[in-house]
Parts: structure tokens; C-alpha cells; sequence
């Protein structure tokens, strides 16, 4: 299990393929696997770098006392591409929106470009009824425990509340059970999910972060849903109005987790922006 060791603990990764890093980063109740269906359909020359972020499905729990608010996870997430000497990263982003502030707080020199799926922006923190269901959680006292049961069940997790409205084909049990086994296995696992969930979301600000992207200078892929109902379809539009180079493609028929809906669509719009320097590099 190939770990990283940082100051606020190891943090475990996987990775394939050599050349300009790819680093996908995932949602809250998630991991790395949330990429397989669309890691063997992008294109080699790239090494793609997945990290388990601590929320809530990391199978390593950090040093207590962690800072895990939205700052300390972009110095997390900056001391991860700095501890594997990333340069030039295209820095994927789907569910968890928070890295889309590494620019806010003055931690993107490692960025080089992005490519951000439907995620957490602007004011849409905890997002939609999943996100507010999850918060609510966090306060109740055995609500992580429960939340975690809930999601081994079908038809639980297919309510709106649960993750019915973030993938529009159903979830495999096996990638579920993969997802929610640490948290209830490890009570420190746990706590580093609520040191997230109960670390307060100011709207103004987080607005404000998201409105820093106008000084990311990068290329970026806003690669958005028209569907679902979590993640705002507008906000795909205005995070690409925002981006000086951003480029917007949105995709039918997928909500937030389109990797797992459309996995080939993804993976065609991620590899022609991928490949797009490489080929006017050849000419």
C-alpha cells in the first residue's frame, strides 16, 4: 500500500503510468476507486496519481488534531503535490470542491491546469440534500455509524438523502462496502470525517474562495452535468465564465458521480484536453 508521509499523517495513494501528473481527487464517502471505470480509458504518457482524502473512506486515519476545515485540507492536499514533487499537475476535482481553493489561499504553484467535474462551489456548501443530510449526521450523536449502515442498503442509499441523487445508476454494493468499511471499522477514521463536517462553512467566504479562480491562469475543462440536482447546472457555466481559460462541456444524462454514469464520455472529454498541448507541441 504505497503511502506519502505528511505532517498531518500518512496518506495512502495509488498510481499508474509515467509522464505530466494527473492527481484526481474524490467526494465526501469516497475513494480512489471512484475513478476506476474511467482510469483505463484515458490515455497513456500521463501518470495518474489518485489520493485517499480524509472524508470519511481514507483507510489511514490522520495525527489527532488535524486541522480538516476547508484551509487545512487545501494545505493537505498542497502538501500531498509537494511531498511527490508534482509540477505543472492537472488537478482533477469531482464532489468535494474544496481544492478549487488551493488559488484562494495562495497554494496552487504546483497547478498547472484543471479539470473539474460536478463539485462543491460557490455558496454549495454542504451540497444539496446529500451534503445537508451528511452534516446533519455529523451533530447526532451515533449518525455517522448510521449513515454509514444505511449506505450498505440499496434502497436506503438510493433516497435523494443518501446518494439516490448522485449517481443516476445505482451504486454496486461492492464499491459501497469499500467506501464505508474504514469508518466503521476505525473510530479514528471517524473523527477525522467529523473534524470536516463540523468545521463550519461561512457562505461569504466560500464564495469569495471560488471567485479567486479568476486569477488561476491554467487551462481548464469544466466538464459539468446538465442533469442532477445537487450540484447546480449553473454553476457549471459560471465557474467557466470565471476561469479566464476555462473551457465548459456538459454531459446529459449523468448527475454528480458522471465518472460512474458516463464513464466513456468522461474519459473522451478528459483525454482531448489532456492530449491537447502534446499535439500542438507536435506540429
Amino acid at each position: 500500500m504505497p503511502t506519502v508521509e505528511l505532517s498531518a499523517g500518512r496518506v495512502h495513494y495509488v498510481e499508474h503510468g509515467e509522464g505530466p501528473p494527473v492527481v484526481l481527487l474524490h467526494g465526501l464517502l469516497m475513494n480512489h476507486t471512484v475513478w476506476d471505470p474511467v482510469l483505463e480509458l484515458l490515455p497513456p504518457g500521463f501518470r495518474y496519481i489518485r489520493p485517499d482524502l480524509p472524508l470519511g473512506a481514507h483507510p489511514i486515519p490522520l495525527e489527532p488534531g488535524t486541522d480538516l476545515s476547508l484551509r487545512g485540507l487545501n494545505h493537505l492536499v498542497a502538501d500531498f503535490l509537494a511531498a511527490l514533487d508534482l509540477r505543472e499537475t492537472v488537478l482533477v476535482h469531482s464532489d468535494w470542491g474544496g481544492a478549487l481553493f488551493l488559488t484562494a489561499y495562495g497554494l496552487d504553484e504546483r497547478v498547472g491546469r484543471l479539470i473539474v467535474l460536478p463539485c462543491e462551489a460557490f455558496g454549495n456548501f454542504p451540497p444539496g440534500l446529500p451534503g445537508k443530510t451528511a452534516t446533519a449526521a455529523a451533530y447526532l450523536p451515533g449518525g455517522v455509524v448510521l449513515a454509514l449502515r444505511q449506505l450498505r442498503v440499496r434502497r436506503l442509499r438510493e433516497l435523494p438523502v443518501l446518494f439516490g441523487w448522485m449517481a443516476r445508476e445505482p451504486l454496486p454494493d461492492e464499491l459501497v462496502r469499500g467506501w464505508t468499511e474504514p469508518g466503521l471499522r476505525d473510530r479514528r477514521i471517524r473523527r477525522d470525517l467529523l473534524a470536516y463536517a463540523r468545521s463550519g462553512f461561512r457562505t461569504r467566504e466560500l464564495i469569495e474562495n471560488t471567485e479567486a479562480l479568476r486569477r488561476f491562469r491554467g487551462d481548464a475543462l469544466i466538464l459539468w452535468s446538465a442533469a442532477g440536482k445537487v450540484m447546480p447546472r449553473d454553476h457549471g457555466r459560471r465557474l467557466a465564465e470565471l476561469i479566464p481559460a476555462a473551457r465548459l462541456i456538459e454531459l446529459s444524462d449523468a448527475y454528480v458521480l458522471s465518472m460512474l454514469d458516463r464513464p466513456e464520455a468522461v474519459a473522451s472529454a478528459m483525454t482531448e484536453f489532456l492530449t491537447a498541448d502534446r499535439a500542438g507541441s507536435d506540429r
